[in-house]
């Protein structure tokens, strides 16, 4: 069997990946028409190797799945169920047809597991290292849009899991990464911290989460997806809603072995959770008039603060109640 793009060619190459995966490759263009009742919306995404994830210890497979993901918590976000998704892959010379075939797996997947309906490909040569370009397109009731309630001081901010464990799980890998150069990785070390490593390596995202809100009934009048930190997420909300945001330091959940890592490493769990990334994590904001249902169906969902008044702005409370002001990379 041809191994090689140069072999096999672009069109045959993109056929056999489309081999027994229920997709069809080459699809005509698909409009999406929205119904009286629903909304159309879109989430794109682009990852650059050396920026965004580094093959020295990133699973091809792995990078597959989160790459699908980073624009499936988008959607989710939004309350919308995924229909299409477009994936672009500009492959340079170092990875063959087997390595891309791994990394085709994990999107493969997870399109499946997300429930996607039609899924495309289009592979290009790159002389800058692998590149992973993703748009998804999702629908969510119209109803539901209109039933958001206009956020108000008090209402709840609630997060889908832990945080900053990602970026912790980052550090044990690039401290790693001239033994994984080496083919000698320490994998004592990779299984003491295995759920942080795998926080950054395979975050999950329940797909049933827009459904399990819709049927509910419980409202959120915001909906973020937090991968550049909590920070970064908490200053879309006061910039979108107009409101001041206080979370609370000792509310923030995290993942097991978060703090003895920080104290191996001398980082700061709490630093790492407001401005880390990469957690793929949703941030909902829920009336505060909804909180017993929302606390009885959505028990995997850590409340960590609240709304305030606009000219609170947005802060992290310690547990000695000082209010530290918010700020992330980018934003004045």
């Amino acid at each position: 069997m041809a191994e090689t793009f140069t072999e096999l060619g672009r069109i045959e190459a993109i056929r056999q990946l489309f081999e027994g995966t229920g997709f069809q490759p080459f699809e005509e263009p698909l409009w999406l028409e929205a119904k009286p009742q629903e909304c159309i919306t879109t989430a794109t995404a682009l990852l650059l190797e050396g920026i965004d994830f580094d093959l020295v210890y990133f699973p091809l497979k792995h990078l597959g799945r989160k790459a699908v993901l980073r624009t499936v918590g988008e959607l989710h976000a939004m309350m919308a169920r995924p229909e299409m998704l477009s994936v672009q892959l500009g492959v340079s010379a170092k990875l063959d047809f087997p390595q891309v075939r791994d990394l085709w797996s994990g999107i493969v997947a997870t399109a499946k597991e997300q429930g996607f309906r039609h899924l495309s490909l289009d592979i290009q040569p790159s002389r800058n290292g692998l590149t992973i370009a993703l748009s998804a397109t999702g629908r969510h009731s119209a109803a539901v849009s209109a039933a958001r309630p206009q956020a108000q001081s008090k209402d709840l901010i609630c997060v889908s899991g832990a945080l900053g464990a990602a970026f912790l799980g980052l550090q044990v890998l690039e401290r790693e990464r001239i033994k994984f150069e080496q083919g000698a990785t320490d994998q004592k070390v990779l299984e003491q911290y295995r759920m942080l490593v795998g926080a950054y390596l395979r975050p999950e995202l329940d797909p049933r989460t827009p459904a399990q809100l819709a049927e509910s009934g419980v409202s959120p009048s915001y909906g973020y997806f937090v991968t550049r930190g909590l920070a970064d997420a908490l200053l879309r909300l006061r910039r979108d809603s107009g409101l001041g945001a206080k979370v609370y330091a000792d509310k923030i959940p995290f993942e097991g072995g978060s703090f003895a890592l920080g104290k191996e490493l001398d980082l700061d769990p709490v630093s790492a959770a407001m401005n880390g990334g990469d957690d793929y994590k949703l941030l909902f904001v829920v009336p505060i008039a909804q909180y017993e249902r929302f606390r009885k169906d959505f028990q995997t969902f850590d409340i960590i603060g609240h709304l305030a008044q606009p000219e609170v702005g947005a802060v992290l409370v310690s547990p000695d109640g000082l209010e530290h002001p918010v700020s992330a990379p980018g934003w004045n």
